[in-house]
């Protein structure tokens, strides 16, 4: 849900009332950028490829190079993105490891 014109939100960093669409605008901004192994920007929805087999833990399974991931999610830290592949649940991957498709 979008927020309305209407709608303001407390920046206790300045101690003032902002307009919660320029509230969202700075919180994104503030996010640091994600980057693959290649230097690339990675953004929310993007699909990723890895480029070297890895080891799951927990899940006693290797992903192996060059398996595709679709539908990632940037975290708060730009070193790891979180995804979903059919046989893990939860995985998060570093980004290092990744290569934007």
């Amino acid at each position: 849900m979008a927020p309305d014109s209407d709608d303001y939100v407390y920046d206790e960093t300045t101690g003032e009332w902002r307009p919660a669409r320029e509230a969202a605008a700075a919180a994104e901004a503030a996010r640091p950028a994600a980057r693959d192994a290649a230097g690339n920007l990675l953004a929310d929805g993007d699909s990723v490829t890895l480029i070297k087999d890895l080891k799951v833990k927990g899940a006693n399974q290797t992903l192996k190079q060059g398996t595709v991931i679709r539908s990632i999610r940037l975290t708060d830290d730009p070193e790891e993105i979180d995804c979903r592949h059919e046989s893990i649940k939860g995985l998060v991957l570093r980004t290092e490891f990744v290569r934007k498709r």
